[in-house]
């Protein structure tokens, strides 16, 4: 396994840039420009993909309160990413663009035309990130009075893909013919209704765009619980996973690759891309200053706290930081994310837990571009594969230069180790994640 290329995807959002530091970016990058400078960054560094997270609401989770939210632009304001993706996929030509959108936010039929017509837009580039949303207050702004219980969610998002792929593959190849000579634009012998009809939801078909690219989009999903796992083995191109350390990483591929196999499915044609916030510096000194400016910050435990407290529904605010989390917490939420930040049995209290978010917690990652690529490499030559997704420490807004710090010094040092990517090869999203 040593010595063998992984796969790099960056993780960020359409919400703040970097607004209020000495180097900041603004705080208005409401038209876009900020990201798709961003992706071209990322495009001459050769990633895979760039996903932009969603959620649906302005969270009053920690204290009850919308006041620490807002007054840090944590996770609000933000703007729809799928806008953004054909913006971004009109700006790059080779860079993939996943977009989040909800199950609950979207009929089948809406959706599966949606990405269709995304996914042609911008050439075969455009991945969905499937999420059935976390929050009750999520729920509530579509209609709903709370959320169905997590394992409902994924039985009827297992329905909703297989729905979105019956429309999807609705035209038959070679459907669309162009015959001048008969004047025949589709043939209308390789379309077909669908008639889904399952226990959540029903669609009729087919579907009315022509069959993108991709036919359908790569797929991509964030499965934490035994049940959410189960779901991305069975339908992920790409899964999102949290960082927990080598052993904790090694045994979610390992999980991962076996359900996928015992699906039916070959375990190579899923790429678990792991969470990280490397720190760079051009010293090692300077690296542990940047995070430890971060980590200081009056507002640092607050703004940890109150983040953790809405992607899993639980409010922090209620824990003394300097004593350990009750055991085991369970959350309709996100239980992903909260096995990955409690680290259960460690006996760490809650500041120190949120202490080590900084870097989204895998050691390692502070340091020079030499350093952090050691860390990097030794994990993928432990745990086998598939890559890293790339993000902010945590807390910070996106900004130009941590951007800049990932593609023009660390992934250069990763480059002239031939551990990932120095150009594009393939047609499509789906072809880049499955060329090694």
């Amino acid at each position: 396994m040593s010595g063998q290329k992984f796969h790099l995807g960056w993780f960020t959002n359409f919400a703040l840039d970097d607004w209020n530091t000495p180097l900041a970016s603004g705080g208005m990058p409401w038209d876009g420009q900020f990201y798709v400078d961003m992706a071209q960054m990322l495009e001459r560094a050769c990633f895979d993909y760039i996903m932009l997270e969603d959620t649906l609401l302005i969270s009053d989770t920690y204290g009850d309160s919308r006041e620490v939210y807002l007054k840090h632009g944590l996770m609000a304001p933000k703007g729809d990413p799928t806008p953004l993706a054909v913006l971004l996929g009109s700006k790059t030509k080779n860079l993939g663009v996943v977009s989040t959108m909800s199950t609950i936010s979207y009929h089948p039929f809406t959706l599966a035309r949606l990405c269709s017509t995304v996914d042609s837009l911008i050439d075969g580039r455009f991945g969905w990130n499937i999420v059935t949303s976390g929050e009750d207050a999520a729920a509530q702004n579509l209609g709903m009075d709370k959320l169905p219980p997590r394992q409902l969610r994924y039985d009827m998002a297992d329905e909703y893909v297989a729905a979105c792929r019956a429309l999807w593959n609705s035209w038959e190849p070679g459907a669309v013919v162009r015959d001048r000579a008969t004047s025949t634009y589709v043939d209308h012998t390789k379309v077909r209704e669908v008639n889904f009809k399952g226990t959540y939801f029903s669609t009729r078909g087919p579907l009315n765009t022509v069959p993108s690219p991709q036919v359908q989009p790569t797929l991509v999903q964030a499965g934490g619980s035994p049940r959410g796992r189960e779901f991305a083995a069975r339908t992920a191109d790409s899964i999102i996973a949290p960082s927990s350390g080598v052993a904790g990483i090694r045994a979610y591929r390992d999980d991962i690759r076996a359900r996928a196999a015992a699906a039916g499915r070959n375990p190579d044609d899923i790429k678990v891309l792991f969470v990280v916030a490397p720190i760079v510096g051009a010293t090692e000194e300077e690296a542990k200053a940047k995070a430890k400016r971060i980590t200081e910050a009056p507002d640092y435990l607050e703004k940890v706290l109150a983040s953790i407290s809405l992607i899993t529904d639980i409010d922090f605010s209620k824990f003394d930081p300097d004593q350990p989390l009750p055991d085991h917490m369970e959350t309709n939420g996100e239980q992903g994310s909260l096995d990955a930040f409690a680290q259960w049995g460690s006996g760490k209290t809650l500041r120190q837990l949120a202490v080590e978010q900084v870097s989204r917690g895998l050691p390692g990652m502070v340091g020079t571009p030499e350093q952090v690529a050691d860390s990097l490499c030794s994990v993928m030559d432990e745990v086998g594969g598939d890559g890293f997704l790339i993000t902010k420490p945590f807390t910070t807004f996106i900004g130009r230069q941590h951007v800049t710090d990932i593609c023009e010094g660390l992934v250069p040092e990763l480059q002239r180790r031939g551990r990932v990517r120095t150009e594009y090869t393939a047609d499509t999203l789906r072809g880049t994640l499955r060329e090694f």
